[in-house]
């Protein structure tokens, strides 16, 4: 009969703890290695429906643009929740529409341990003037 490379004690030789022993040791009960299959990598939260903010169009047609800076949790879900600006763009619309687009945007959730977990997620929103002056700008001239 083999002897068991499993030992708690042994008089002869010093107990040495550090990763590989402890692995041995936590091993040694079923007869092998330790079991890995149960730990999974913690994932960010991944983008799925982020349809972009509607542009503000006295702002296009004027040239104005900017970025917003938001800060959100995306719950369990996936849905954003509690969306602040953070950094203003300058512009009042802008900040706003941003606001009111992510409302509505989709993310598969962050997990730890395979488990869904709220996580707090900063998001820049970017809106830059279109190349091309929408037809509707031609009104704002008029007005003028």
């Amino acid at each position: 009969m083999r002897p068991s490379t499993c030992h708690t004690r042994n008089p002869a030789r010093p107990v040495l703890i550090g990763a590989l022993s402890l692995a041995m040791l936590v091993g040694c009960g079923e007869g092998g290695p330790p079991d890995t299959s149960m730990m999974v990598a913690p994932t960010q939260p991944v983008a799925l429906d982020t349809p972009p903010p509607a542009y503000p169009p006295e702002l296009a047609c004027f040239d104005r643009g900017g970025t917003v800076g938001l800060l959100m949790q995306i719950g369990v879900d996936g849905a954003p929740a509690d969306i602040r600006v953070e950094t203003s763009s300058g512009h009042p619309q802008l900040d706003q529409s941003a606001t009111e687009a992510v409302e509505s945007w989709k993310f598969r959730p962050a997990t730890r341990n395979g488990n869904p977990i709220a996580t707090d997620l900063r998001v820049p929103v970017t809106f830059s003037p279109p190349d091309v002056r929408p037809d509707m700008c031609f009104q704002y001239d008029e007005q003028r």
